[in-house]
């Protein structure tokens, strides 16, 4: 069954940067509403897009779509509602991995396939203009360690290519699009802080650091402060930025950082 507002809202979710499964029936037996091509989205613990043939199946199909956004992997099972008029609910009569037994009013079964989609983490290098090994050897890191990588730079002059790269904003970085599961590093080093702070901090990305001495860095928060900037935000913008191992190099600089954001995006599981 063709949903023209199904695609556009898978779209709006990727580019909020959530997870979500998608649940297409692919079979049904008895007396279920359910038809096969039936589809939904479900994000977190409700259906947000679509149906899959009424209440009966639902919260079931709700509760192992988080099961595959934990796992990552997708799975077909059914859901066999045993009709009775003592439930009005779907209850849980018993389970395996292929067959879940629920007691509803229902009547019917219908098969599932859950695909689960959960976005690739992005790193967001943005640069100051110009050469810059610790932009290179992080952008190199950030690959290494999985991450998408966007770099903002007015004149990039990098060893490896980023999956985006965007140089024609310069320091005006309102239109910049920064989705909360970003990780941000801010390497402009100087006047351009206080800007890409400012950008930032309307989005509140998973991590936020900056390249900056702690008495630079305590001048951009009283101005950001002064602008409206939230405390909370501030005191989330990890300065100085990387874990302490004792950094010198532009390389060892960069893997302190990756390794802080790595450690950040661990907390979260």
């Amino acid at each position: 069954m063709y949903d023209e507002g199904f695609p556009e809202a898978i779209m709006k979710l990727k580019q909020e940067g959530k997870k979500f499964a998608i649940a297409t029936v692919i079979r049904t037996e008895g007396s279920s509403v359910a038809k096969p091509g039936f589809k939904a989205l479900v994000q977190g613990d409700r259906i947000i897009h679509g149906n899959l043939g009424g209440s009966c199946p639902e919260s079931v199909i709700i509760e192992e779509s988080q099961k595959v956004l934990e796992t990552g992997k997708p799975k077909i099972f059914k859901v066999h509602m045993e009709k009775t008029t003592d439930s009005l609910t779907a209850l849980i009569k018993n389970r395996n991995d292929d067959d879940i037994y629920v007691e509803t009013f229902c009547g019917g079964s219908i098969e599932v396939y859950l695909e689960p989609y959960t976005p690739t983490d992005r790193l967001v290098i943005i640069g100051q203009g110009g050469r810059d090994e610790v932009e290179n050897q992080l952008l190199k890191f950030g690959k290494l360690a999985g991450f998408r990588t966007l770099v903002v730079d007015p004149l990039p002059n990098l060893d490896e290519k980023p999956d985006e790269l965007i140089s024609d904003l310069g320091f005006k970085l309102d239109s910049l699009d920064i989705l909360p599961t970003d990780f941000v590093v801010i390497l402009t080093k100087g006047d351009n802080d206080i800007p890409a702070l400012e950008t930032v901090a309307k989005h509140k990305p998973s991590y936020t650091g900056i390249m900056a001495s702690r008495k630079r860095f305590k001048n951009d928060v009283e101005i950001l402060k002064e602008r409206g900037i939230s405390e909370a935000f501030l005191k989330s913008v990890h300065s100085p930025i990387g874990i302490d191992i004792g950094a010198v190099t532009p390389s060892e600089i960069a893997l302190s950082i990756i390794s802080e954001i790595i450690k950040e995006k661990r907390k979260a599981f």
